[in-house]
C-alpha cells in the first residue's frame, strides 16, 4: 500500500479560496486523492470546493465523500460530477452513501440497500451518455464522456457486499482497528465472489483520522468529535465484531446526543459522549511513533489507499506533518 489521500469538509469559518492552496500543496506532496464532505447545512458547498481543487491540480483525483440519493437527484449529481471530471482532466470520483448528516439535517431518511443498488445502476446508465429508460421516461445525460468511477461508503455487511458486487471503489468507514477492518474486508470479498469479480476491480480506500501530539489528552480531544460521529452511526447496526459489542451503550448515547449542526466540529459539546477507549479504536492518536506503528498495521491490510481526514485548525501544518514525517516513516523500517 503506497497510495494516500486526504478528506475534508469546508467549515463555515474557512474561506473557500483556501481550498486551491490546500489542493495544490496536496498534489505537490504526492497525495493521490482528495475527498470532500457533502453536508449542505454545516459546511460550505461541496461542489464549489471540489471544482476549486480540480482547477488547482493536474493529477489528483477529486470527489465527494460522500453524496447521497436523497438531497440530490441522480441526474443533478451525474451532471455536476461530469463537470468536475472536465475541470479535473478526467480525475473525478463519485462517492455515494446511504446518507447521514446531510439527509437527517434535511428531514429525510437514509437510502435502503435496494435504493443504493438501483442508484448505482442509474449512474452507470447516465454516465454512458446513451439514451436510457429512467424515471418513466427516455433521458440522456448530454455532458457524459466516460464512466466516472463510483465508490460506495461502506461499514456494515450489506453495504460491503454491495460495493464488492457493483462498485469501482469502496470507502471503508468505521475504524482504525485492524481486526475491525479485516471483519469488513471479509464481507467485501463475499460481494466480489458473489459477482465473480476480481479483487483488483475494486479500489479499497480506508478513511481514518489522526492527531499526533506528545500530550495524550490533546490528541484525544482533537479526534473525539470524529469518534462521536462514528459512534452515532453505529447505534443502528444489527451486527458488528464481537469485541465491539461492549461499546453499544456509547453508541446509543452518541446517537441521542449528537448535534448535526456541529458535525465533526472540534468545538462540539457532544464529543464528550464517548470513552477514551472507543476513541482510540476509531482514530489514530498519540505521539509520532505510536501513530506510525498503527498506520503500518493498517497499511499491511488488503487495502489500496489510506485516506486521512484532515482536521480543521492548522490544516497545512497537519498535511505537511503527514507528508514529510508520518508517511515516510510508515514506509521505512
Amino acid at each position: 500500500m503506497d497510495r494516500w489521500g486526504l478528506s475534508m469538509g469546508v467549515s463555515p469559518r474557512e474561506p473557500l479560496s483556501r481550498i486551491s492552496e490546500l489542493a495544490t500543496a496536496a498534489e505537490n506532496y504526492g497525495f493521490d486523492a482528495m475527498w470532500f464532505i457533502d453536508f449542505q447545512l454545516g459546511m460550505k458547498d461541496v461542489y464549489a470546493a471540489m471544482n476549486l481543487a480540480a482547477l488547482a491540480t493536474d493529477r489528483m483525483h477529486v470527489g465527494a465523500a460522500v453524496t447521497n440519493l436523497v438531497t440530490r437527484h441522480p441526474t443533478v449529481t451525474a451532471n455536476a460530477t461530469a463537470a468536475l471530471d472536465e475541470l479535473s482532466g478526467g480525475h473525478a470520483m463519485l462517492g455515494l452513501g446511504a446518507g447521514w448528516s446531510s439527509v437527517y439535517g434535511a428531514g429525510g431518511q437514509p437510502s435502503k440497500l435496494g435504493d443504493l443498488r438501483a442508484g448505482i445502476d442509474e449512474f452507470r446508465a447516465l454516465f454512458s451518455g446513451a439514451e436510457v429508460d429512467l424515471y418513466g421516461s427516455q433521458i440522456q445525460l448530454a455532458t457524459a464522456t466516460r464512466q466516472i468511477p463510483i465508490y460506495l461508503a461502506v461499514s456494515q455487511p450489506g453495504m460491503l457486499r454491495l460495493a464488492g458486487e457493483k462498485c469501482d471503489g469502496a470507502i471503508l468507514m468505521g475504524a482504525a482497528d485492524p481486526e475491525f477492518c479485516r471483519w469488513q474486508l471479509d464481507y467485501l470479498n463475499e460481494g466480489l465472489a458473489n459477482a465473480g469479480r476480481d479483487r483488483a476491480e475494486v479500489l479499497v480506500d480506508l478513511v481514518v483520522t489522526m492527531s499526533v501530539a506528545d500530550d495524550t489528552e490533546t490528541a484525544l480531544g482533537e479526534v473525539r468529535a470524529w469518534a462521536t460521529s462514528q459512534a452515532a452511526t453505529f447505534d443502528v447496526w444489527r451486527q458488528m465484531p464481537p469485541a465491539w459489542e461492549r461499546f453499544r451503550p456509547e453508541f446509543a448515547a452518541a446517537r441521542q446526543g449528537y448535534h448535526l449542526v456541529d458535525h465533526l466540529s472540534l468545538r462540539a459539546d457532544h464529543k464528550q459522549l464517548v470513552s477514551d477507549e472507543f476513541v482510540r479504536s476509531v482514530a489514530l492518536v498519540g505521539n509520532e511513533r505510536e501513530c506510525v506503528e498503527r498506520l503500518r498495521e493498517l497499511a499491511a491490510l488488503d487495502i489500496d489507499r489510506i485516506t486521512v481526514a484532515l482536521l480543521s485548525g492548522g490544516r497545512m501544518r497537519r498535511m505537511a506533518q503527514l507528508a514529510e514525517q508520518i508517511i515516510p516513516a510508515v514506509g521505512g523500517n
